[in-house]
């Protein structure tokens, strides 16, 4: 059945158009879809890309599967992800032969022998269709130990244009674009062997900037009251710093994650302002929350890098709106609420964000005047795809090369047909409602998890549905 989306507005073009996509038995739909739907006031732009989340599969599939995972990206308006490597066991290349080992079971008894070729065969595996496009990050270290570099050897099978000849579409469509051992910094024992992997396979490393052996949350006020060890904001400028030298030195691309801090931000700046191939990347909690939110929010605001000071907040807005960040992340981190009930000490770091990452964002940057709509589709689609390996969709383009085909008739609009596109899965796209007023319900929430502290938030800006290819992948429409 084919649906179509009537005087839709291009996000970077203004042009009002027609769009029409195919429906789906394997859409995921919060109401049922018409075949005619008004668009009018709604924006259609390329799919939300995440270069940052964490699936829990395998080895952890009581907080998140990819099935939740990706139906979470789906919902918040994604089209791709990059899955973080810390998996049960580390996607790190290497072989499993204990059945015992955490998490190797599942794999073992699917058929595979290794992280990545389950995750890359997960759909064909599990008999399922997944509802958004993604990559996988290899890890730096072996068993993300920190203690040996991984080999390049035994996983650059895995990388895109390696042996296409002797992959199925599975591995064609999910390949290893990164390497992180994302949660721990690169250890200095292995930086220089990861630098060397790094350049050695034209990869790109995904650094998490941010290295203390105590405390629990930032080092301030805010600790001090609640009589929890704190975390100092130079943790996080020692590794960038770092690794700015490093990058200097070796020409190798560093991308860091999760930046917090603004003597982080001033460092980075200068970097880039050298011309030295750095990217960056912020979180919504981030601009969001400063430390003071855990008074409030208690275990649901502890993270790592964990929540800075208010003037750290201010400083990461103005990164975003003076061009320092590149794009925008949510290091989406699944966890039960039992386990972050457990205290300040022993509660896990992190938080749940595909599905409020685009509300939170709009109201904070868009809505306080710090950037446009448009800068925000870049910050979460446009540049995340690009640092991912990936095209985004160029809509104005694929209107050009259907100019030929029939307009709506009587409108002088022009009509943007994907059923049968030969693009297939390249293309990526999301409607927006970038008014809509809404408030952040989890219990509603496509992912198993429920930790975030943005419950009962008062945002703006919705993703309404999201496309793969022709194919509409994800309604609230």
């Amino acid at each position: 059945m084919a649906i179509t989306l009537h005087d839709i507005t291009v996000w970077d073009t203004g042009e009002r158009i027609d769009l029409i996509v195919d429906d789906s038995p394997d859409a995921l739909a919060e109401k049922p879809v018409g075949t005619d739907v008004d668009a009018s006031g709604l924006t259609l732009a390329p799919g939300f890309a995440d270069p940052h989340v964490h699936f829990r599969d395998p080895g952890q599939t009581y907080k998140e599967s990819m099935v939740s995972g990706c139906a979470a990206s789906a919902s918040g308006g994604y089209t791709n992800v990059l899955v973080m490597p810390n998996t049960v066991p580390a996607m790190d290349g290497e072989t499993l032969d204990d059945p015992m080992a955490p998490g190797a079971k599942e794999v073992l008894d699917a058929g595979y022998t290794g992280v990545i070729d389950y995750l890359q065969h997960y759909e064909a595996a599990h008999g399922v269709k997944l509802p958004v496009n993604y990559d996988l990050c290899v890890c730096a270290s072996k068993g993300r130990a920190g203690h040996e570099a991984t080999e390049v050897a035994k996983w650059r099978r895995y990388m895109p244009g390696e042996d296409t000849a002797n992959k199925d579409e599975y591995q064609l469509a999910h390949p290893v674009t990164a390497i992180s051992d994302d949660g721990a910094a690169v250890t200095p024992a292995i930086l220089d062997q990861v630098l060397a992997n790094t350049k050695e396979s034209g990869l790109y490393l995904i650094e998490h900037c941010e290295h203390h052996d105590t405390g629990a949350v930032n080092e301030g006020p805010v600790s001090r009251e609640l009589g929890v060890p704190g975390i100092p904001e130079d943790t996080e400028l020692a590794i960038v710093a770092r690794d700015i030298e490093k990058v200097r030195e070796t020409g190798v691309h560093v991308h860091f994650q999760h930046v917090s801090t603004a003597i982080s931000f001033k460092a980075i700046r200068a970097a880039k302002a050298e011309g030295l191939p750095i990217t960056c990347e912020t979180a919504p909690h981030y601009i969001a929350l400063s430390d003071e939110a855990l008074l409030k929010y208690g275990t649901l605001a502890k993270m790592n890098p964990p929540l800075r000071s208010e003037a750290d907040r201010q400083a990461t807005i103005e990164a975003i709106a003076d061009g320092t960040v590149d794009m925008l992340a949510t290091d989406h981190a699944p966890h039960t609420l039992a386990e972050k009930q457990l205290g300040f000490l022993e509660a896990p770091n992190g938080i749940i964000g595909l599905e409020c990452a685009y509300g939170v964002c709009h109201k904070v940057l868009v809505d306080g005047g710090f950037i446009s709509d448009k800068r925000l589709i870049e910050l979460m689609a446009t540049e995340p795809t690009k640092l991912m390996g990936h095209t985004p969709t160029d809509i104005a383009a694929l209107l050009d090369a259907q100019q030929d085909a029939a307009h709506a008739e009587g409108t002088g609009k022009r009509v943007l047909d994907l059923r049968g596109c030969d693009d297939g899965t390249e293309i990526g796209l999301v409607v927006l409602d970038t008014a809509q007023q809404w408030t952040v319900d989890p219990e509603r929430f496509h992912s198993k998890a429920r930790n975030t502290p943005f419950g009962g938030w008062q945002v703006s800006g919705r993703p309404l549905a999201t496309v793969i290819g022709s194919t509409l992948a994800f309604s609230r429409l």
